[in-house]
């Protein structure tokens, strides 16, 4: 795929060229500007391709400046001052008197009383990986024990549809408080059956500049909480 992109590349720079080299053939003829003429044509062909481009990367700068960032709203010690004890009791394992259905070799359905549903994901030794929620009202996401969930929602961003905003949260699930909370924006192209990066690799752009470390920190928090297996 990245050959064929590379030679259809090759192929409109030299279409491009010919046609400026036109443009300006074509003016010296009429005794048009050749400057006008030639960046004209060269202006229409950049732009039939990478149009998107400049408003990507200045969009994509804004929000970042704007709104990107990692921030720990109570600390791991702070939460355990306010709840003594209880971290010592929480379980990454989901407690089984709430399994619904028998084990299947790679994963276990439970039902909570407050009417979240977990499915635990297993790897071939048996060990737990993750656990997804998901919950009556709609609220998904990863459970990280007892009270400590883990969120991710990743939403195409307006006004160009090649990028995403993505929030991660970890809550305290029994109150509802936001212990951290990590924003970022990532631009790309999506073509039809072409995959998340396309074929407009120029507008990829993973993360905001320190994105990266900030999703780094919200995932050693995060693991901070996940509790003992039992």
């Amino acid at each position: 795929m990245g050959f064929v992109v590379f030679v259809a590349m090759g192929a409109y720079l030299l279409i491009s060229l010919g046609v400026v080299t036109w443009a300006v053939g074509h003016a010296k003829k009429r005794g048009k500007s050749v400057k006008k003429w030639g960046w004209g044509a060269a202006f229409v062909m950049y732009s039939v391709v990478l149009w998107d481009w400049i408003p990507t990367v200045a969009v994509h700068q804004y929000y970042c400046a704007k709104d990107s960032g990692f921030w720990v709203y109570k600390t791991l010690d702070q939460w355990k001052q306010e709840n003594p004890g209880v971290m010592e009791t929480l379980d990454r394992n989901p407690p089984e008197q709430f399994r619904i259905d028998p084990f299947t070799g790679d994963k276990k359905h439970y039902l909570l009383p407050d009417g979240a549903n977990l499915i635990a994901y297993y790897d071939v030794r048996g060990d737990l990986m993750f656990v997804n929620f998901n919950k009556p009202d709609g609220y998904t996401g990863y459970w990280l024990n007892q009270r400590f969930n883990w969120t991710i929602n990743q939403v195409p961003f307006f006004p160009l549809n090649h990028m995403m905003r993505e929030e991660q949260q970890v809550l305290d699930s029994k109150t509802g408080e936001v212990l951290a909370r990590y924003v970022d924006f990532s631009a790309s192209h999506e073509r039809r059956q072409a995959g998340w990066a396309g074929w407009k690799f120029w507008l990829q752009s993973d993360h905001c500049i320190g994105g990266g470390g900030n999703q780094d920190s919200l995932r050693s928090f995060r693991d901070n909480l996940t509790g003992e297996k039992k």
